[in-house]
Formats: C-alpha cells, structure tokens, sequence
C-alpha cells in the first residue's frame, strides 16, 4: 500500500506525527533528541483507505554521535532505508527552533532523492511557526503544510496532501493472519541479533552495549508457508535498576507487548555466569509471560562463545522445573544468532508451542479422561463430605482454558486444580503451555 516516511533532524516530533497519523501511542515520545533509533511502520486510515506511515531515526544524533559514532552512522542507515521504501516523504521541521543548517543539509539531500517530498511544520501552534512557513520555502518543495502532532492542528490538510497518491494504490491484500512472535530478554542478549538472522537482513540497529532498542519494533516476515509478526522490544532489567526516563518508557513499551503477542521466545545470555543464570529478572519475565497466558520458548544465545552448554543446559532446565512449575517442560533451544545456529529448530518449537496454544479438546475425551483422575487421586473432603467434580469442557483457546463444574467449587484447593493441569499435560501432549482453570458451581444438570 502507499508508504510515508517521515524523516527530519532529531526532536522534531516525527513520533508524535508517526502516534497522531496511527492514531495510538506506539513510538516512544521524548524531549531528549535521538530516542528513535529503528524505524519503524505502523497501519493508518484516511477514512476508510489504509496506508503505512514509518518513523524513522533522526538523520543526526550528536548526543549519540560522540560516544558511539557506529551508531550514530546506524541510525542514518536506517532513516536512508525509511526513505527508499516510501512512496512519499515527509520531511518534518520544528516551528519552534526554526530552519537550521542541516535542515538544509537534509533538504539537498531529499532533493537528491527523487522522491516526492512535503514539508510539514510541526509545532504550529508556537507564535514563532508563522516566520518560519516563509523561511521554508528557502527548501525548495512546493508543498508545505502547517501542523501540530500534540493538538492536533492541520492534519485535514496532511490528508489531502496524501489523498490521490492513497487513492492510486491499491492494497495487497491479506490471505493468512500472521503468528504474533515476540522477542523478548534482559539488555544485551541478542534479540535484535537474532530478528535480523531470521530475516537475513540488518533490519534492526545492534551494538555491543545494552539499550540499543527503544521501542518495540514489529515486522511481518514468512517461513515457508507461515507468516509471522515479528516484534523486538528493548531489554527489560530489574525496575529498581532503571533510572533513565527514556530507559523506562522503553520498558513499558514492551511490556505491552505481551498484550498483543501469541509466543514469546525469552532470550538468554548463554556467557552468563551459570550460577547467575535465570536470575529474579529471567524468572519474573517467564512468570509474566506465562500469567499473561502466551507460549513461551527459551533460546539460549551465544552458544559460540561457550565450552559447557550440556552443563548450562541441564542447569536452566532444573532452574525452569522448580521455579516455573505451572508450565512444565518449556522448550529450550540452544542458539547463536550471530552464526545462524539452530534457528530452523527454534523457529519448530514456536510453531509446535502455538499449535497447542490453540488446541481444542472435545468435551466428551475430556469427560471420559477425568474419571480416571479422580479415581487416581480423589478430590478432599470438606466438613465430611467430598467435593464432587461433575463434569468438564474447554471453553476457549489461546490458551486452552477448561472450565470445571463442582460442588463446593470455591473450596476446592489450588493443589488439586494443579494436579488436574499435570495430567492434562501428560495425557495430552502439552507440555510447556499454559493452562487455566475456572470452577464454577451448579447444580447436576441430569438431575431432575
């Protein structure tokens, strides 16, 4: 479908432009300059015609220029690529700060470009906005539109800006609904690495040094016959370790992203010590992800720059049986996503995790399985008389969820609730989903 970028120096307010044209809260907002560093695509909507709008990076970053010039140089990489896979291009100015030299700089290189380029003044609500729509013109592109991301001014005239080129698009259209796979890990363990080995392409910035990632970028990509979403988030550490607004924004952002994912492949720093493997922070995050009811595939990454993977192995399974026994034999994947090792059998276990994660039990295998569980290990007894379990049935999918029809349902005790859960694991074949329960009480519907 039609692609605007959106492209300009750092603080400008491409996000808030990228969050107002989707019309929800995805890019991180920041005064700091140089907070975007992916760029990043979105759907929007002209009335009812769809077209994607992508924010990019910052085409200069002095905050990041001078301790880190690779990425900086990154950065700049990614915004070039934002504006080759435009149909039109955006090319955001501050109404507050003015024109400055490298919004000249930007404009010369735009023109370069051979694209078809609008100039939107951001801030137009500021009493400085009127000077500069004359200083504009100086750029050279003919159509330049007066707007305000924050309050929401100008953006009919965005529209009509953009209307005949939506209109002269038509969209591809969609046969198959992606799998919605997130990748997710404390700072610096590879998650973006790995993405751009899945996709095999340097898609995503990565650097050695933690918090390269900010907000969580998602991507659509297919493997053989499956399309998946892939969603990057930046690294999640401790809450009372984050100091950084930035940092924390970050954080939040992809917490979110638990709301919308399917499978969550939790990504493990292999070169860890393995007495500080699946510390408070890896447990906390497998704890949300499987309260959250996703799927949950650990990789271990940099597997290369280790000599005693077995051992580590063995370690983060007992690790995962102990602290994490509602789910059971989690898949583990040892990887390296730098070398592309194993990526195919990681890409197997999400698939094999959500098929499951959607799996429908028919009421009736349900009803002639539970007998035997409650003959195997009768449920307590409550003031002399025993809680009967009547019957049984699932009542949903993603994730499996089975209701449970009893007597006495709220005295029945969690302990029983998680042997009935192990056996349908084993019975069944699903280890490493999450399940739930819900008790509910009525009468025998038999009975007359």
């Amino acid at each position: 479908m039609f692609t605007l970028a959106l492209i300009g120096r750092p603080n400008v307010g491409k996000s808030s432009l990228f969050n107002r044209l989707i019309g929800r809260k995805l890019a991180i907002v920041h005064e700091r300059p140089g907070v975007t560093r992916d760029f990043q695509e979105s759907q929007a909507y002209y009335g009812d015609m769809p077209f994607c709008v992508l924010d990019s990076p910052g085409l200069a970053d002095p905050a990041t220029a001078a301790s880190y010039p690779e990425l900086s140089k990154n950065m700049q990489v990614q915004s070039e690529a934002a504006i080759e896979a435009a149909d039109m291009v955006a090319f955001v100015v501050d109404g507050i700060a003015g024109i400055t030299p490298f919004d000249q700089h930007i404009a010369k290189f735009l023109h370069k470009k051979n694209k078809n380029v609008i100039v939107l003044i951001n801030k137009c609500d500021s009493k400085k906005s009127k000077q500069v729509e004359y200083d504009v013109f100086s750029l050279g592109f003919q159509t330049v539109i007066s707007v305000s991301a924050e309050h929401n001014l100008g953006m009919d005239a965005l529209y009509q800006a953009i209307y005949p080129h939506i209109n002269e698009t038509e969209e591809i259209p969609v046969t198959e609904r992606p799998l919605k796979l997130a990748i997710m890990g404390r700072p610096n363990v590879g998650k973006s690495t790995l993405i751009n080995a899945l996709i095999g392409q340097e898609r995503l910035l990565t650097a050695d040094m933690p918090g390269v990632t900010r907000d969580s970028v998602s991507l659509i990509w297919q493997h053989n016959d499956q399309v998946f979403e892939l969603i990057d988030t930046a690294g999640i550490r401790r809450k009372a370790r984050i100091q950084d607004e930035v940092e924390r924004l970050a954080v939040q952002s992809a917490t979110r992203t638990l709301q919308f994912a399917e499978i969550v492949v939790l990504v493990i720093d292999a070169t860890i010590p393995i007495e500080e493997q699946l510390e408070k922070q890896d447990m906390g995050l497998a704890q949300q992800i499987v309260e959250e009811g996703r799927g949950l595939v650990i990789a271990i990454n940099k597997i290369d720059k280790i000599n005693y993977l077995p051992k580590l192995m063995e370690h983060i399974r007992n690790q995962l049986n102990f602290q994490l026994a509602q789910v059971r034999d989690v898949p583990m994947v040892a990887i390296s996503a730098i070398n592309k090792d194993n990526l195919t059998k990681l890409l197997d276990n999400v698939l094999v995790i959500h098929k499951m994660w959607n799996r429908r039990i028919s009421t009736a295998k349900l009803n002639e399985w539970l007998p035997f569980m409650l003959e195997k290990h009768p449920t307590p007894a409550i003031a002399g008389r025993r809680i009967r379990i009547k019957y049984m049935t699932q009542i949903k999918t993603r994730p499996p969820t089975f209701a449970l029809f009893s007597t006495k349902a709220a005295d029945l005790p969690d302990s029983y609730i998680r042997y009935l859960s192990n056996g349908l694991r084993d019975d069944f074949n699903m280890p490493g989903v999450p399940l739930r329960f819900i008790i509910k009480s009525i009468k025998n519907p038999y009975q007359t």
